[in-house]
């Protein structure tokens, strides 16, 4: 098994086990801290691909420069990826896989727990399964080609951006679920994060028809 699909697997056992700590209102800040590793993990795991098919040919300071934006880095590490793409076609959909199974873990738990209504994880559930079905039948997001789809889904600030919303969304509701922070700020949270994915699925849907 390639390291990157083990990272992947790895992540989303921790997340079942992160579901559980939620629903037995373990120390939310323990609770706090695995997510954050979780989310940390969405990027390891590329590393872990990029390194492995590469033989070592890109370290860890030469992949956090091609996500920060340095041009001969990144086109090193595209030139991997685009082997990657033929030596381990199901890599890029594994990825996606446990990116989905992870953050419906979480929609399910706190709308297992009655922090949020039935009809968030209905949008989440929606959105993700007509996507995801419309960008496969064109391949990966990193393969965006159109300015709409490349500045609110596959630059390093929007997959930046959305984790961000996502650790600081996710962690609120575990104290408001625990230690009952105002609900109210929970509430906001959801919603500039349900927009934020509407908004990347837009991107994408355009990015299908244009692409």
């Amino acid at each position: 098994m390639r390291s990157a699909d083990a990272a992947t697997l790895f992540r989303t056992a921790l997340a079942v086990l992160v579901v559980y700590l939620i629903i037995v209102k373990f120390y939310p800040i323990a609770t706090v801290l695995l997510i954050a590793f979780i989310i940390s993990l969405d990027g390891i795991d590329g590393y872990f691909a990029v390194g492995e098919e590469s033989k070592g040919g890109i370290t860890f300071g030469t992949y956090l420069s091609a996500a920060i934006g340095d041009k001969a880095a990144k086109e090193k590490v595209s030139a991997v990826k685009k082997r990657i793409q033929k030596s381990a076609p199901h890599g890029p959909r594994m990825d996606v896989a446990g990116d989905r199974v992870v953050e419906y873990l979480f929609w399910i738990a706190f709308t297992y727990v009655h922090i949020l209504p039935i009809y968030v994880l209905i949008i989440i559930v929606i959105r993700h399964s007509f996507v995801d079905a419309l960008m496969a039948s064109k391949g990966t997001s990193s393969k965006m080609k159109t300015w709409l789809g490349q500045k609110l889904y596959s630059s390093n600030i929007a997959r930046g951006g959305i984790n961000v919303v996502k650790f600081v969304t996710f962690s609120y509701l575990v104290l408001m679920y625990v230690w009952s922070y105002p609900a109210i700020i929970g509430y906001i949270l959801t919603a500039i994060l349900v927009l934020y994915i509407l908004a990347r699925g837009a991107a994408e849907v355009y990015e299908s028809m244009h692409n």
